[in-house]
């Protein structure tokens, strides 16, 4: 059981960095002239910032819950 869940740590942790870096990536495209302009593309980027913010959020969530279970199993 513990390896299961050393397992799945450590597979939210690999997605919480995913999802910050996808989340980094369209921070990165949406470039000041954009929101400036606060044209289409500006709020497309935004909305995809959020959703991977969001998710980033979600999988740390999962993963904290996760060590909890392995800490209250293990002691």
């Amino acid at each position: 059981m513990n390896t299961l869940l050393v397992i799945l740590i450590v597979g939210l942790s690999v997605m919480v960095v995913v999802s910050l870096v996808r989340g980094i990536i369209a921070f990165l495209r949406t470039t000041r002239l954009d929101l400036e302009q606060g044209g289409e593309h500006a709020s497309e980027m935004q909305l995809k910032q959020n959703q991977a913010m969001f998710a980033r959020i979600k999988y740390q969530a999962l993963a904290i819950v996760a060590v909890a279970v392995l800490l209250a199993l293990n002691s």
